[in-house]
């Protein structure tokens, strides 16, 4: 049950605290150009994250049992300030099942990530063959933009859900809790990151507290249901194949398409709508502006070095 009270706390934390951080656009008025600004910092804070700390978390999800195997039987003579680095050395050097399942967790790293971005792919196909039918392409093209953001995001969260339900059903807290920091780690500035894009486009305040509960409930809803849903033989199973790792992976390759594909693109078109003070509406971004997105793609990695294991 102590379990089960964690990964309820936890959950609420993470629905509160998304909810709370989505808020921060609507609740300032913000002019057009600074609106443009924030909408261009959470792009970069969007593909930061998924660059400087999914990835990260979800490759180090899956060799961390490995690690602690390989730190255990082939170095329990070894004292324990072993450096990390030693011990996957340890684990390359050794032969068989390691050298076996190394190549295996490899495998997994790429066919996740691919599988993730593959996802969200067709499903954004699927969702503008449907916009296709509207007699305004550019307004089918922008519909089809918003929906595809909130699902691949609400997609990516729910991923998030099912890595904290993982997660918490191994009984370890120290892996619940970095997998909880991870996700809040990005699940904030995403929501800030979709809800300032959504202004962007023009929906209306009501829809997009609608788009933003939706995202918010993703994750903890499926942690919740990942733990409950999980019998012990399928926790069992789910250790061997290291499901936390491979969740955050595929949720970090929705993620990438997301930032990538579609608030990215969307961005780099503001440009050539904004009046620059020397005349010359060029296509790109000012210098600010891009001040604005490197500045946004940094600031998941410095919170990242905070908290490196």
């Amino acid at each position: 049950m102590d379990d089960f009270s964690s990964i309820s706390l936890l959950s609420l934390a993470m629905l509160v605290g998304c909810y709370v951080a989505g808020t921060v656009p609507l609740a300032v008025n913000f002019s057009e150009e600074k609106l443009k600004l924030v909408t261009v910092l959470g792009a970069g804070l969007l593909c930061g994250t998924a660059l400087a700390v999914i990835i990260p978390e979800g490759v180090h999800a899956l060799y961390e049992e490995m690690l602690e195997g390989a730190h255990h039987h082939g170095h329990g003579q070894v004292e324990t300030e072993v450096s990390e680095q030693k011990v996957v050395e340890g684990v390359v050097v050794q032969s068989g099942e390691h050298g076996h399942s190394h190549e295996q967790l490899h495998a997994y790293i790429g066919v996740s990530l691919v599988l993730g971005f593959v996802f969200m792919l067709l499903v954004d196909q699927i969702g503008s063959s449907h916009m296709h039918s509207s007699d305004d392409p550019e307004a089918a093209r922008t519909a089809s933009s918003k929906v595809t953001t909130t699902l691949g995001l609400v997609v990516h969260a729910a991923a998030d859900g099912v890595a904290l339900g993982a997660a918490a059903s191994t009984s370890q807290t120290s892996v619940q809790l970095i997998v909880f920091v991870a996700i809040m780690l990005h699940k904030a500035p995403a929501a800030f990151g979709l809800v300032s894009f959504l202004m962007h486009a023009g929906l209306e305040r009501n829809r997009i507290r609608k788009h933003l509960l939706v995202f918010a409930l993703a994750a903890p809803v499926l942690a919740m249901l990942t733990y409950v849903g999980l019998s012990q033989s399928s926790k069992e199973a789910l250790s061997d194949v290291n499901a936390t790792g491979v969740a955050m992976l595929f949720s970090a390759g929705t993620f990438l398409y997301v930032a990538t594909v579609h608030v990215l693109p969307e961005v780099g078109g503001m440009g050539s709508h904004s009046h620059s003070p020397g005349g010359s509406a060029g296509n790109g971004l000012s210098k600010v502006e891009v001040g604005a997105l490197v500045l946004g793609c940094l600031i998941p990695l410095v919170l990242s070095i905070g908290h490196q294991h």
